[in-house]
């Protein structure tokens, strides 16, 4: 465990960045999803390392034990702190993993800085390529629902995110896909956020349109969503960005909520495991 300090963002002041690594071999690097922290890969940690993969995950600005400042957590910004993580550590052909908002950070980093230090990335519930619907998106989700979670997020944060963390893992009066115990942790992560990182995560990841991005990737990617996410519905997201990069694998998880990581935990590892130590070139192109 250690901090890594980013000096992006809008002030100019230095920021503090939580780093949690653990196993040896090819390094990997797990982005969390909005608004977790690191730990929400718990069970990604306890299995990759016995594969010779070095997994880090680090907690985004605002969030988790990172420093919680007043601005900067637009995409151009948390770009540079992944960056920053990246050269502090002097990683070389690093796996990018970006879960939800994550998958942002993933492909603005490489439409911005190139992949000379990266050698694959996977997308998994990821809002690329453009949550908000427009003239030229109407696949995408309208302002007014974000509008909406802005506004119950400041009027009620806990109340908000314990009802969001039911839909997240698909969790029904007819479904419990994961226990109370397991929305209870979810909560808890969540809440370690700052309310002003929060709220203007919900602005980056809804209004951030990553369509130009996709065109500079040239690596192999690996796209993995459930069909049944409420929270990122494939349809306005990983379908479109499978489009986009024609060449990825994609894998649509039958049945799987937005939380995979979680309800689908052991296909999951599995197809990561399989993804990040094939040779670049072969492909699995399974669905």
């Amino acid at each position: 465990m250690k901090f890594i300090e980013s000096n992006s963002g809008t002030t100019g002041e230095p920021v503090k960045l939580f780093v949690h690594e653990t196993g040896k071999g090819k390094p990997v690097i797990f982005i969390s999803g909005w608004p977790l922290s690191h730990e929400m890969w718990e069970y990604q940690f306890n299995e990759l390392p016995k594969h010779n993969l070095r997994c880090i995950a680090y907690d985004r600005r605002g969030f988790g034990k990172s420093d919680k400042p007043w601005d900067g957590y637009d995409y151009d910004t948390l770009a540079a702190d992944l960056k920053a993580i990246i050269e502090e550590l002097d990683l070389r052909d690093v796996t990018l993993v970006g879960f939800s908002m994550g998958g942002g950070e993933v492909v603005r980093y490489l439409s911005t800085y190139g992949s000379e230090r990266i050698s694959k990335a996977v997308l998994i519930s990821s809002v690329v390529p453009y949550m908000l619907k427009t003239d030229d998106n109407p696949t995408g989700l309208p302002k007014e629902m974000f509008d909406g979670f802005v506004e119950s997020a400041e009027e009620d944060r806990p109340k908000f995110l314990a009802t969001f963390g039911k839909s997240f893992y698909g969790n029904s009066l007819l479904n419990n896909a994961v226990s109370d115990e397991m929305l209870q942790w979810h909560s808890g992560l969540c809440l370690q956020a700052s309310g002003r990182a929060t709220t203007q995560c919900i602005r980056s990841f809804s209004e951030t349109d990553f369509r130009n991005d996709l065109s500079a990737i040239k690596i192999p990617v690996l796209i993995i969503h459930g069909d049944a996410d409420k929270t990122v519905p494939i349809d306005a997201s990983s379908d479109l960005t499978s489009e986009y990069l024609p060449n990825a694998d994609y894998h649509v998880y039958e049945g799987a909520p937005h939380g995979l990581f979680i309800t689908d935990k052991e296909t999951l590892n599995e197809d990561l495991i399989e993804f990040i130590n094939q040779q670049v070139g072969v492909s699995s192109n399974h669905y």
